[in-house]
């Protein structure tokens, strides 16, 4: 039997059979490979996620991979038996934003899959085809399910223009700051900074190409090119405004607690501080990502720490937010 998770209300989940639905013109159908959770699921399943960017009840899942099995009307039928992953967001396509390729500033209001549209914790999901991105036919599905994470970054990557022989440092160590290593090691910089809060994730951070690594309670630099910061602490953002030149370039991806206390805008007009921001990922840096892991240059499977069968969900869930260093990624297997 097909099934899918369902989130009734915030801490309350069942296993029910799950029907594919049949896709509509312009829609495709995929069976879904793997799923990967992350700090956001746990949010909807504890509750906490802000207001207007959840809809009960839901089937969670916005990290996923798959294969596609059916398609609508005016979908291309080439696509039947590809692999492929998909965006979240689920824009209008008709407001000014949308048309200036920034799906993610959607003007018509927030809508995405596995938060406000049922996601990808079932056997299928059935979804716009205009999201999909197609994987190259020998693509690693398992590995492929962490694209949506690593499109988040590329967003970042695209707006931090890393040029080769910069220095460029990443804050954070979890699955977006590896990322971040991946990204910014395959702009050929003169040095590579990873700072963080455990020791531990040093050896697997100059596996993906940090040339240094440090705590932030150990001496940091003051005159690096371009930062990406992926901690999602107010803490972090002042860290990582700090390790850079007058006339650096930083980019936020973490999302601190509501009411954090953030940068100093006197520091950064007196400096002169290029910020850009990301939430979510827009096409193009979608298609970055897809393209980066096609060439082999971005390697998740070494954060891949856990796979369960959907059914486990709640011990998934608890996984994610034990705070164990040895909890990496963790998948659900449909």
């Amino acid at each position: 039997m097909s099934t899918a998770v369902v989130v009734d209300s915030p801490g309350s989940h069942r296993l029910v059979e799950h029907t594919p639905r049949r896709p509509q013109a312009g829609e495709a159908l995929v069976r879904v490979h793997a799923v990967g959770i992350c700090g956001s699921d746990r949010e909807v399943y504890q509750g906490n996620r802000p207001e207007g960017y959840v809809r009960y009840p839901l089937t969670p899942g916005h990290e996923w991979s798959g294969t596609v099995e059916a398609v609508g009307a005016g979908v291309p039928e080439s696509l039947v038996g590809r692999k492929v992953v998909g965006e979240g967001f689920r824009n209008c396509q008709v407001c000014h934003r949308c048309h200036a390729g920034e799906t993610t500033l959607c003007t018509d209001g927030y809508e995405e899959t596995g938060f406000t549209q049922p996601g990808a914790m079932a056997a299928t999901l059935t979804l716009p085809a205009r999201l999909l991105h197609v994987l190259p036919e020998d693509a690693d599905l398992t590995a492929a399910a962490l694209l949506e994470p690593a499109a988040c970054i590329a967003a970042a990557a695209l707006k931090a223009n890393a040029r080769p022989g910069e220095r460029v440092a990443v804050v954070g160590t979890g699955t977006l700051g590896m990322f971040a290593v991946q990204f910014l090691r395959a702009a050929s910089p003169a040095e590579l900074l990873v700072v963080g809060t455990r020791r531990d994730r040093e050896e697997l951070s100059r596996h993906f190409g940090a040339t240094d690594f440090r705590t932030k309670d150990q001496e940091l630099p003051d005159d690096v090119d371009v930062v990406i910061e992926t901690a999602g602490s107010a803490d972090a953002a002042r860290l990582s405004a700090g390790l850079l030149r007058r006339g650096g370039r930083l980019v936020l991806t973490g999302i601190p607690a509501p009411g954090a206390e953030g940068l100093d805008p006197t520091d950064l007009v007196v400096r002169q501080l290029e910020v850009h921001t990301v939430f979510g990922a827009p096409p193009d840096a979608w298609s970055h990502a897809v393209r980066v892991f096609g060439a082999g240059l971005l390697d998740p499977v070494p954060l891949v720490t856990h796979e369960l069968p959907l059914a486990e969900f709640s011990q998934a869930i608890e996984l994610v937010g034990a705070g164990d260093p040895k909890v990496g990624k963790v998948l659900l297997r449909p």
